[in-house]
């Protein structure tokens, strides 16, 4: 076979930074799935009974999370700073619309949700087709529930359901042009 050269592969022994991804990936055993973290109230009240009763600290926040930003991923992480254990309540489909208008949600509820419990400071994600987080505020009864400084806290509607079983509201600090609303007014612009 006169002109044909035969290529060297190279060899990375086990250098596995340098060996190429493909390779890697094929050689790879499967991991184990990671649990679920988007979870019926059931589910997450039972979680909650468990933290409590090891003595856990419960945080609580809500939100739409409509499309997932810095601002988010820093308030959640200051959520969790709180406490030991973070839960979540995205608003459904049709809360956000009632809360934000028609034009509003952009993400589904299922992937907003995806999202928000893929972040490490997130425990459980639970989506809730109320307007207000109330009734499932009032089944777990966290220790601490906390909101953006955007808002007073007299404007804070699930202050009181919070402190009438005596948790406590705290605000999250607020990072200026850091939301949704901000993102979509660039988009249309």
């Amino acid at each position: 076979m006169a002109g044909k050269r035969r290529v060297k592969k190279p060899h990375f022994g086990h250098n596995r930074r340098l060996m190429p991804l493909a390779k890697r990936t094929l050689n790879m055993r499967p991991r184990k799935a990671a649990p679920p973290r988007i979870l019926s109230l059931s589910a997450i009240m039972q979680m909650v009974r468990k933290a409590k009763a090891a003595g856990k600290r419960v945080v609580t926040t809500n939100g739409c999370f409509d499309i997932l930003h810095v601002g988010h991923a820093r308030y959640l992480a200051f959520a969790r700073e709180q406490g030991d254990l973070l839960i979540v309540g995205v608003n459904s489909d049709s809360s956000v619309r009632r809360n934000k208008g028609p034009a509003r949600p952009i993400v589904s509820e299922r992937e907003r949700a995806e999202l928000v419990a893929s972040l490490r400071s997130v425990d459980a994600v639970y989506i809730f087709d109320e307007t207000t987080p109330d009734r499932w505020l009032g089944k777990l009864r966290p220790h601490i529930h906390v909101k953006g400084a955007d808002r007073e806290m007299s404007e804070i509607v699930e202050r009181r359901t919070v402190e009438r079983f005596g948790g406590r509201v705290i605000r999250a600090p607020y990072i200026k042009g850091k939301s949704t609303s901000t993102i979509l007014a660039r988009i249309k612009s």
